[in-house]
């Protein structure tokens, strides 16, 4: 049985989703309080910051959540992965893909009821040049894409995203990038490389639609070369994971995977959860039931 009380405390990104996080936030807490709930609030100054607040719950023993969108939960989750704290999400950002991936509900009421009754579950987390992350790695025209998507101010969520895409996609030069799983090395160009975690990406995308985050292995699905309107076409098959059935989208598995590019010249970024730590080469590692969180 889960424990009579719980102890929360709310990691809230107060920018994500045009401050939805925190307003999302007030009737939760409410439902937990008049369930007889503690539940702290801290406002994170930035992602690592969140991460420092996610440790300092974790040590004191309380379930720590994630409120906002894919960014701060995965920094969040990330950050009590192998420690064995319990973790909760409130998806309030653009995205929430990794929440939708696991069922988390977003109505306050049924959220309050899984994260005050809900039983652990243990689900797998990514090592990404040695920063854990939660959802995909990921690179090519998707982060390109997500960069344009984060630098818009005009357009929020999905419409962000779709501008951002088009302009990416209209830009690119098909990438030569060399992909190794678990030691197998591969040669190809096209539009992007995809270690999968979690199924969802990109505000909603089925990219890996056969994934699972409890398997302890990565989906690696490879977008190969092809004509620009041959993609587009893929790019409106991610909406329901149909474009893996393309012979120009190949689908691995395995529990290491490094993606970097097979010739000099060329700088491309790589997104993991929404964000964009870096630039290639990146090497993603399945952690096995890393993380404990309340979900469905």
């Amino acid at each position: 049985m889960p424990p009579a009380r719980r102890l929360f405390t709310a990691v809230v990104n107060p920018s994500a989703g045009g401050s939805a996080a925190a307003a999302s936030l007030v009737p939760l807490a409410r439902a937990l309080r008049e369930a007889g709930a503690e539940i702290l609030v801290e406002y994170s100054r930035g992602l690592e910051h969140a991460g420092v607040l996610a440790a300092g719950a974790a040590k004191r023993g309380h379930v720590v959540l994630g409120v906002g969108g894919d960014g701060l939960v995965g920094r969040v989750g990330g950050a009590l992965a192998g420690t064995g704290a319990l973790f909760g999400i409130v998806p309030a950002g653009r995205g929430n893909d990794f929440a939708r991936q696991l069922g988390v509900p977003s109505d306050p009421a049924a959220l309050a009821r899984l994260l005050l009754e809900g039983e652990p579950r243990e689900v797998d987390a990514v090592e990404a040049n040695g920063v854990p992350v939660l959802g995909s790695v990921y690179a090519g025209v998707d982060a390109v894409a997500n960069d344009n998507a984060n630098r818009t101010r005009v357009l929020r969520g999905s419409a962000a995203y779709y501008v951002g895409a088009l302009r990416a996609v209209l830009a690119w030069r098909p990438a030569a990038y060399r992909v190794t799983v678990d030691g197998e090395v591969l040669e190809r160009r096209g539009y992007t490389v995809v270690a999968a975690n979690s199924g969802y990406y990109g505000f909603g995308r089925r990219i890996a639609p056969d994934a699972r985050v409890d398997d302890g292995l990565l989906d690696v699905v490879i977008i190969k070369d092809a004509p620009r309107p041959l993609f587009f076409a893929v790019m409106r098959e991610l909406e329901d994971g149909s474009h893996v059935r393309r012979p120009q989208v190949e689908v691995l598995r395995g529990r290491e995977v490094r993606i970097e590019l097979a010739a000099p010249g060329r700088t491309l970024p790589y997104g993991a959860d929404g964000e964009l730590p870096g630039t290639l080469p990146v090497t993603a590692r399945i952690m096995p039931g890393a993380l404990r969180v309340l979900a469905p």
